[in-house]
């Protein structure tokens, strides 16, 4: 099982949900723009609703069908719910040899249990291995744009030597690598596509995310089993993600968004509301780190992971997750040589944080989950995070 590599099956989960309950008829879903990626490429009025997209909820469908690239995701991302699944057969023994939480790192495995949710102190009930491309054979070294080789450290730069990851990974090295490039191609023409509309000089958004530099771009491999009947709750408590843009792909319901009130019909409270997954589409999301970048304009909007709705709640549920960041030293404040990002009010001060410290500080704060920690400890620890707010 260990050297098991994963191969493409006949059909594309992506594309037709196969052996998996349908999502519930009767549930109201959030709405989401639908976009094309083949359109989005040839199409102002498609890039122009990217762009209201990204300012109304920054959350939106992407049709990868009828686009090359599009079709190329579709069928790794396939191939790497495959490689999920045969990833967590190891099981929770074997992949704990490689949480590096200890070593200041979030790459690697988090078992379910270890984080925060929410407000009562209750833990997390969901499973990560988190990839980075440095941390991969074959994923090591890139050229930069003089053809020179650069080594590139794993996530903190804390050690001379990658971290150990299982066979299993190292023998869909390949998998991983093309994952990666198709993911972030994808992520840089939609940057492409922000860049004009906020009138940023060229470049500017697509260079802040080289592949090729350092940074915590990364695949996840996430699982969540099913839940008790008698005790459902959120497997992934209330957040917003912390980097630039995000590329999801689910099969099985269970990510819930709040609309924010701008969205949210006159005399009502936002509610919590189920984020459908569409064959053949990936969900998009915008990062903190682009609401930083444009001084609010973009929205990187709440969500929480919860039960699925439904038969689906019986069945394990996999994601499979690119998250892209801005390389380690960018500093996340507002960018300069645009006449559409709000200016800073008067005597106001950003906070001056780069890239790198910024994700740490993110993805680590709720995991200091300790054995014994008592229930008030626990509280403490989701009041500390800040996303009770």
């Amino acid at each position: 099982m260990t050297t098991e590599t994963i191969t493409q099956t006949g059909i594309l989960g992506t594309l037709a949900f196969p052996n998996i309950p349908p999502f519930p008829s009767n549930i109201s879903t959030a709405p989401l723009y639908r976009l094309s990626l083949s359109t989005l490429r040839s199409n102002p009025a498609e890039s122009a609703r990217l762009f209201q997209s990204s300012k109304d909820l920054g959350f939106f469908y992407l049709d990868l069908r009828g686009d090359v690239e599009g079709e190329r995701l579709l069928r790794e991302a396939d191939q790497a719910f495959e490689l999920a699944q045969t990833c967590y057969d190891l099981g929770r023994d074997e992949l704990s040899k490689f949480d590096y939480k200890s070593r200041g790192s979030y790459m690697g495995y988090k078992g379910s249990g270890t984080s925060i949710v929410d407000e009562k102190g209750n833990l997390d009930r969901n499973e990560f291995y988190n990839v980075r491309n440095t941390q991969v054979p074959g994923l090591t070294e890139v050229k930069s744009a003089d053809s020179r080789k650069i080594p590139k450290d794993d996530f903190l730069g804390i050690s001379e030597t990658p971290f150990e990851h299982p066979q299993l990974l190292y023998k869909n090295a390949d998998l991983i690598k093309s994952y990666m490039q198709t993911a972030h191609s994808i992520v840089i023409l939609i940057l492409s596509h922000l860049n004009t509309h906020l009138h940023l000089p060229p470049n500017t958004l697509q260079n802040l995310h080289d592949l090729r530099s350092h940074s915590g771009d990364q695949v996840r491999l996430i699982k969540s089993p099913p839940q008790p009947a008698s005790e459902l709750r959120a497997t992934l408590g209330k957040h917003t993600d912390f980097g630039s843009i995000t590329i999801l792909f689910n099969r099985i319901g269970g990510l819930q968004i709040l609309p924010p009130p701008s969205l949210t019909p006159t005399g009502q409270e936002p509610q919590w509301t189920y984020v459908k997954p569409l064959p053949g589409h990936c969900i998009v999301n915008l990062g903190d780190a682009m609401v930083k970048f444009t001084n609010g304009l973009l929205r990187s909007n709440i969500h929480r992971v919860v039960a699925p709705p439904g038969i689906q709640g019986k069945e394990t549920r996999y994601s499979v997750v690119y998250f892209a960041r801005p390389g380690d030293e960018v500093v996340l404040k507002r960018l300069n040589g645009s006449d559409v990002i709000p200016e800073l009010k008067e005597g106001e001060k950003e906070e001056e944080i780069n890239s790198k410290d910024w994700i740490l500080l993110q993805a680590l704060r709720l995991r200091g989950v300790k054995e014994g920690m008592s229930d008030e400890e626990k509280k403490k620890l989701w009041e500390e995070s800040g996303r009770g707010k």
